[in-house]
């Protein structure tokens, strides 16, 4: 893509003593922010263990350093950490040990990768994946959120996310309607759906069974919606998987389904 890489000092690390690599990952993530010659930080891979980290970065030095940071998956608590506590534009989309690997890139996912940067709007409708509109109407709010089971981990935190006038990202990957179910219920009865402009539904990355048993899930919990709510966007654990940043404004409208996002860079 044209871009001069450096790799953090610890990224091939095994894995080792837990409190020993949540340093080591907090470490980069500093370097990579507080050293002037690096424009952006894209997360190798997801897995599990950023919640505990998120106590540990200097929220106030990233913000006097803003660049774009980058990823998606357990790397939603980060996003939604940065955002939230220094202010910053952050971005969901594909990571470097899957989604943009040679065996599985395709030029969707680099077009929208690129895209992002010529500080532009982007349009995301049904020319892109077929879109399915669950509940009518249109919203505009900052556009957050990312993966359901990490939203879910951040209730009741310091980096729960806000969704208050807010268009809200979800996606999630293997889990079974049942969990879909219990966390979009503890989702709203912890009041992040109070105030909730519109809804965005990207993947779940379920085989068409389960994914029936979810759109019924989805249909019966948005069913009475005073908000614009569509499924199917190529967001999350997916190829093609499009990027998108979170905190700028966005505009969801379902006549026809289309999600208007302004550019996260100037």
């Amino acid at each position: 893509m044209g871009l001069e890489v450096m790799i953090g000092r610890h990224v091939f690390d095994v894995e080792e003593d837990g409190a020993e690599m949540d340093r080591k990952r907090v470490a980069d993530l500093h370097d990579a922010f507080f050293d002037p010659s690096i424009s952006g930080i894209f997360c190798a891979n997801g897995g599990f263990g950023s919640a505990r980290i998120a106590p540990m970065l200097d929220y106030e030095r990233i913000a006097e350093n803003p660049k774009v940071f980058w990823g998606y998956s357990d790397i939603t608590y980060l996003l939604n950490a940065i955002q939230k506590r220094s202010a910053l534009v952050t971005f969901h989309g594909p990571m470097v040990a899957s989604d943009l690997n040679v065996e599985q890139l395709t030029h969707e996912t680099v077009s929208s990768f690129l895209t992002l940067f010529n500080g532009k709007s982007s349009v995301y409708d049904s020319s892109h994946s077929s879109l399915s509109v669950i509940s009518e109407g249109t919203g505009e709010g900052n556009l957050v959120g990312g993966n359901m089971t990490l939203l879910t981990n951040g209730l009741g935190t310091p980096y729960q996310v806000n969704a208050e006038g807010a268009i809200l990202l979800l996606e999630d990957v293997g889990e079974p309607a049942f969990k879909i179910d219990m966390m979009l219920t503890h989702l709203q009865q912890a009041g992040v759906f109070d105030g909730v402009q519109g809804v965005v539904i990207g993947n779940f990355q379920v085989d068409p069974d389960e994914y029936s048993r979810i759109r019924r899930v989805l249909q019966d919990f948005f069913a009475r919606a005073s908000f614009p709510v569509v499924e199917n966007f190529s967001i999350g654990h997916c190829q093609s998987n499009y990027s998108v940043p979170l905190g700028v404004q966005a505009k969801l409208t379902t006549s026809p389904p289309t999600l208007l996002i302004e550019s996260g860079v100037r």
